[in-house]
């Protein structure tokens, strides 16, 4: 039987590194500065809001949450703020932290997903915070996508799917 735990970790990075980045880079690619901060009301997230909060979340995760290493981070200060931030600097704190989150999980060995983490004050799995940086990039993932589409007009290119289901060996 394949390793469960070898192939969850690969398709992880290949969702995150394959699938949705690229995703995100092409919708930043179509958009002016003026509707990457655009907001339709207050309530709402700008797009450069939802990059730094995914840049965050996905730096947070990986590294103090999996790893052990302490990072600051102010979590609304991603929401909150609206001084505008140019789309290179956004996507270049975005794909560094993206980096960063795969080369830690190409670290991680099979057994270390079932150790649990202290995660303000709840007690998770490795496992399940490697999860949680898919499905939460994933998601606002898909808002970006969404916004992007009401922001420019037409459809966004079609994309293919992630290479899913091949070793590490074939990444």
């Amino acid at each position: 039987m394949p390793d469960l735990a070898e192939h969850f970790v690969s398709d992880s990075r290949s969702f995150l590194t394959e699938f949705y980045m690229p995703r995100v880079e092409r919708c930043v690619a179509r958009l002016t500065n003026e509707q990457l901060w655009s907001r339709s009301n207050e309530a709402s997230n700008s797009i450069g809001n939802l990059l730094l909060h995914m840049t965050g979340s996905t730096r947070y995760w990986a590294a103090e949450a999996i790893g052990g290493t302490p990072i600051v981070r102010v979590r609304q200060q991603e929401f909150d703020r609206r001084d505008p931030i140019s789309s290179h600097a956004l996507l270049a704190g975005l794909r560094e932290a993206v980096s960063d989150a795969d080369r830690r999980l190409a670290e991680l060995a099979g057994e270390k997903l079932l150790e649990t983490r202290n995660v303000n004050g709840r007690q998770l799995t490795v496992l399940w915070c490697v999860y949680h940086i898919i499905e939460h990039f994933a998601m606002h993932t898909g808002q970006i996508l969404s916004m992007t589409k009401a922001l420019v007009g037409e459809p966004l290119p079609a994309d293919n799917a992630p290479t899913t289901g091949a070793s590490k060996s074939n990444r």
